[in-house]
């Protein structure tokens, strides 16, 4: 029997155009140790990338560093072509609330909260008003399946569900960047390829680059490109990320 012939790959990005995201030479050290050791990375709008790799490789390290959480001791972080790795921590903590999304291994969702609440409360943190925060978060719950169960609490939530919420609610604000960290880790394996596909297609529609940390070869390999960390160091990959076109480092530099 013939084997299926693998998806194509995602469309290059044009030529000359910059990452929506880019790190480059980035160096993080923990005492002695690299955590991150001169890591190049790129992401692009409506693509995503898995950073895979065994415990304590550096994956969630420079996910931090990507996302202005932890500042490199060496290298730098672009946004939109702009560096901001060097700004203060209230500019950057702007950037992760009103640029940046973020889904975690457990949610953290706020108990006290209905599910539509909690999905509009980065929008409300940025000043957009109660009323106008939530009915944007409820058009959130038929997409990804979470419809009729806006006023539940989060312990009203299967697992799924309650990942699918703070999906919702990293996306409610259309970012430039969504962060996942090990966003399946807490589910079982249906739920799990469910909520990364739900997670992969939403964020692809606006439009937002996806990174995401995984110890799962399923989760991996539906996202566009894997990056593979060892010690702090990407396998494989020296110098520029493979798949930049040409030129779109111009003006980024170290």
């Amino acid at each position: 029997m013939a084997s299926t012939p693998p998806p194509p790959p995602p469309p290059a990005p044009p030529a000359g155009t910059l990452p929506v995201l880019a790190g480059r030479g980035l160096v993080k050290r923990f005492g002695d140790v690299a955590a991150v050791a001169g890591v190049d990375i790129d992401a692009w709008a409506g693509s995503s990338v898995a950073l895979t790799g065994p415990s304590g490789s550096g994956k969630s390290t420079l996910l931090h560093l990507l996302a202005g959480i932890l500042a490199p001791d060496d290298g730098g972080v672009w946004l939109s072509g702009e560096r901001i790795d060097r700004l203060g921590e209230r500019q950057r903590s702007a950037i992760r609330t009103r640029r940046f999304g973020f889904v975690f291994q457990q949610g953290f969702l706020l108990p006290e909260l209905s599910a539509a609440e909690n999905v509009a409360r980065p929008l409300m943190l940025a000043g957009t008003p109660r009323r106008d925060a939530v009915d944007a978060a409820r058009r959130w719950f038929a997409p990804l399946g979470l419809q009729g169960l806006e006023r539940r609490r989060p312990g009203e939530l299967s697992g799924g569900q309650a990942q699918r919420v703070a999906i919702a609610r990293a996306l409610v604000g259309q970012p430039e960047v969504l962060f996942a960290d090990e966003p399946t880790a807490a589910l079982d394996t249906a739920a799990g390829a469910q909520t990364v596909d739900l997670l992969l297609r939403a964020a692809t529609e606006v439009g937002a680059a996806v990174v995401v940390v995984t110890h799962d070869p399923d989760v991996a390999d539906r996202c566009d490109r894997q990056l593979d960390l060892r010690d702090g160091r990407l396998v494989g990959a020296p110098g520029m990320p493979e798949g930049a076109p040409a030129g779109a480092w111009a003006g980024i530099g170290r």
